[in-house]
């Protein structure tokens, strides 16, 4: 599991856009602090009240210089259907392959729901050399982030 400290793992995915366009996490360090936000799936209620209040809280993470990303195992569609349904102004990362969700220790299965291989729910703060200054790991992924907590780790990082 990775915590404060620990170099982030890079990863190669998928915008969830109509355009599916390549996505690298080691283009978008540098910029200012970088937000992952981890989900297990999009258009579950829990998932999508994180992401709406990520959303909610979109211009204070980009008044501290961040930049926040959702990452789940959907598919690039229905990650674009999410993000259009919801208004969402942050991009949405496609880890179908499960390998930034593996790279991040985070896979889990929910059989009850019939999901296998998807992300729990986790955030992480990286600075602009790729450290994590901020983790968050739910211990059951109906729970969600302190957004206050995330935001003070964004301005401190």
């Amino acid at each position: 599991m990775l915590s404060t400290g620990d170099t982030a793992p890079t990863f190669d995915a998928t915008l969830g856009t109509t355009d599916h366009e390549d996505f690298s996490l080691s283009e978008r360090l540098g910029d200012g602090p970088v937000v992952l936000a981890f989900f297990p799936g999009a258009f579950t209620p829990p998932c999508t009240n994180e992401m709406v209040a990520l959303q909610d809280h979109l211009d204070e993470f980009e008044a501290a210089g961040a930049t926040v990303l959702g990452v789940s195992a959907d598919s690039p569609f229905c990650q674009g259907a999410f993000r259009d349904e919801h208004e969402l102004a942050f991009d949405l990362v496609s880890d179908t392959a499960g390998d930034a969700i593996r790279a991040y220790d985070l896979e889990m299965d929910l059989p009850d729901l019939g999901l296998y291989g998807v992300a729990n729910r986790a955030v992480f703060v990286l600075d602009d050399d790729g450290e994590v200054t901020h983790s968050w790991v739910a211990d059951d992924p109906t729970n969600e982030p302190d957004y206050e907590e995330l935001l003070d780790a964004v301005r401190a990082a």
